[in-house]
């Protein structure tokens, strides 16, 4: 039987199994408990363990207000007991051979990771750890029997591959792309998934690190030459669910030497104008702030107005660059300099992987944490919104194998500012009609003897171009029943936005997802 020791695990390996729970079948499922792990996890990484309290845990988690009272409202603990059960299951099934293992503790809410022993294995004493860890890698020899089987089933796949190749060699014609589809079902046109490697995320102006709703882990400023830190007192910014990280800003003339490894990155840069606008401390408006941004000595951005492009101040704004590499010394040299007004300014920094010749797909989900879908697709939190409501159902969806997906929804009267390199991109919308939402609205409209959801129809505008007229979600797919519409060829606007706009007609415009992917 196999033991849990306290041994030392390294923070690689932590990491590694954090993700691969993260995207197991038991956790995809449940977007709660998703949230929950990756947010104990990823302030434990950061060095945050003493401030996971219960009472940090019900607002950071589960968006509990600040009169939250942990004697009257039990959703942590109830959360945590569930967190703690579906590790045990995980380990007992997907996770049974992995080497390292997460608990949460009963009591506590600090995760807890441990190396699992083979109680049979006796290493001796005087082995160092090292070598300890060698010889339980080498301990497992396979049998005759599965050498055999192993054998078989590698012969059968080179068969099955000779045999597809056969078969397709005559299907030279290629299949005719469709531009826009009818079906509920998600396209099988393959879609490209979101490369992998280190992920770097820079707070401009910040001392510490921060957790943001998608788990992602922002660190504070470094790499940093000239500018100051600067501080904003402003609480709400549009188009965020994480405000804090445009509080914080580095302003003045400056440069961020970011040491790389060699590779294709794509660079978004986050700003956000909280000094000039009409409510703002500083009035003004657009051409208050000019500037221009260089990386390795090439202009990415010229004669830039934060508040210009962002229409409107307090606002998140993100520049999004693809085909970013390290210079020949191993680092990514960026450079900030003031054009016209007052000094250039930046919010945050992010670094990750990249595609050649293209952006990086981007999924948002309408709900407040990540969720993996049944296609091991990662969807961010709900993101670049601004207007319109949350809502949730318990109605299931059918006609799906992933009906948790359709669990929420955006509606309302809203957009969405996605930023995008130029190009031209295929969007994808997802919808669907529950009961439990049509009574919801009908309650809320005092509608007559017609529901509200037979009575949802609503326009959708991409860069004020109609991408969908008088949608009715109940009339083209029922009731409970995932309705998808896809739009290709979609080019951003002059500020490298898609802006998608979702106009009622009559009722209220909703959405459960959107998926935006390069042509």
């Amino acid at each position: 039987m196999p033991s849990i020791t306290t041994e030392p695990v390294s923070w690689e390996a932590e990491r590694a199994e954090l993700q691969a729970v993260l995207q197991s079948n038991l956790f995809t499922r449940s977007p709660t408990l998703t949230h929950l792990l990756s947010y104990l996890c990823e302030k434990t990484f950061a060095g945050e363990s003493a401030q996971i309290k219960e009472y940090s845990v019900g607002l950071d988690v589960f968006d509990r207000r600040d009169s939250f009272d942990q004697d009257t409202d039990s959703i942590v603990r109830v959360q945590a007991n569930r967190l703690r059960k579906r590790l045990s299951e995980y380990y007992a099934s997907e996770g049974a051979a992995h080497p390292v293992r997460i608990t949460i503790p009963v009591g506590q809410y600090i995760p807890v990771f441990k190396t699992v022993a083979d109680a049979d294995a006796t290493p001796k004493p005087n082995l160092s750890p090292r070598a300890q860890e060698r010889s339980r890698q080498i301990a497992w020899r396979p049998s005759r029997q599965q050498i055999c089987m192993l054998c078989s089933a590698v012969i059968l796949v080179v068969v099955m591959a000779a045999l597809a190749a056969f078969l397709l060699r005559d299907r030279s014609k290629p299949q005719p792309v469709i531009r826009s589809s009818n079906s509920p079902q998600i396209s099988a046109e393959p879609v490209v998934g979101l490369p992998v490697g280190e992920e770097i995320r820079l707070l401009a102006g910040a001392s510490r690190k921060y957790v943001d709703h998608a788990g992602k882990l922002w660190s504070p400023d470094s790499y940093f030459s000239g500018g100051d830190s600067v501080q904003s007192a402003v609480q709400h910014i549009w188009r965020t669910q994480d405000p804090i990280i445009y509080r914080s800003s580095r302003q003045g003339d400056f440069t961020y030497n970011i040491p790389l490894k060699p590779g294709t990155y794509e660079l978004r840069l986050h700003f956000a104008e909280t000094f000039y606008g009409p409510e703002s401390a500083g009035g003004g408006g657009e051409g208050s702030r000019i500037m221009a941004v260089l990386a390795n000595g090439r202009p990415l951005l010229q004669d830039f107005d934060v508040l210009a492009d962002s229409g409107g101040d307090r606002t998140a704004e993100l520049k999004v660059f693809p085909n970013i590499s390290p210079a020949a010394d191993g680092q990514l040299h960026l450079s900030f300099s003031s054009v016209k007004g007052d000094s250039a300014m930046l919010s945050a920094i992010e670094i990750l992987p990249g595609v050649r010749g293209q952006m990086r797909p981007v999924r948002i989900v309408a709900r407040d944490v990540p969720y993996y879908s049944n296609d091991s697709h990662w969807w961010s939190p709900d993101a670049y919104f601004k207007g319109g409501q949350l809502s949730t159902s318990q109605e299931p969806a059918t006609g799906t194998d992933d009906p948790e997906f359709y669990e929420t929804e955006r509606w309302g009267h809203f957009s969405y500012a996605i930023p995008v390199a130029p190009g031209r991109y295929t969007v994808t919308l997802h919808f669907i009609e529950h009961r439990a939402t049509a009574e919801g609205l009908d309650r809320k409209t005092a509608s007559g003897g017609t529901s509200a959801a037979e009575g949802r129809v609503f326009n959708v505008f991409c860069n004020g171009r109609t991408i969908l007229a008088d949608l009715n979600i109940l009339e083209q797919a029922g009731e409970n029943h995932p309705l998808v519409r896809t739009i290709k060829g979609l080019e951003p606007n002059a500020q490298g936005k898609l802006l998608l706009e979702f106009v009622p007609v009559t009722r209220y415009a909703a959405v459960s997802a959107i998926e935006v992917v390069p042509d």
